[in-house]
């Protein structure tokens, strides 16, 4: 039986602990994470992002944090890694993945407006 996108968030979301804003912004304060804005490059653009954050849409996480890929930006070499997009799904299901890559301390902080409500800094452009 197939499994359906329901079912995948579902486990994602299991697997991956969600953090509270205030958790993600003591993490980004001490440096101690890479945050991942998982959305597409026009969602960043109306937006902007997380401060330092790898801008890195959903459809290209796997080869982007491969630890054999020649691409794998250095920062994913933080010993927490932050996903979030706009409501939290992609941000779920990147965690997942990231975990089957080797990745042992992945949280997902859910949507970029969650960041920005609880008055998260954000970088325009």
């Amino acid at each position: 039986m197939p499994t359906t996108v329901k079912q995948m968030l579902a486990e994602a979301n299991a697997a991956v602990p969600r953090i509270s804003p205030e958790e993600a912004k003591a993490l980004h304060a001490k440096g101690e994470a890479v945050f991942i804005d998982l959305r597409e490059p026009a969602e960043l653009a109306a937006s902007g992002t997380v401060p330092g954050a790898l801008p890195i849409p959903r459809g290209l996480l796997e080869f982007r944090a491969d630890p054999e890929s020649p691409d794998r930006n250095p920062a994913f070499a933080k010993p927490v890694v932050v996903t979030y997009c706009a409501s939290g799904g992609r941000a779920a299901l990147a965690g997942k993945v990231l975990q089957e890559l080797g990745y042992g301390d992945v949280r997902n902080l859910g949507g970029f407006k969650d960041w920005v409500e609880a008055g998260g800094p954000v970088q325009k452009g």
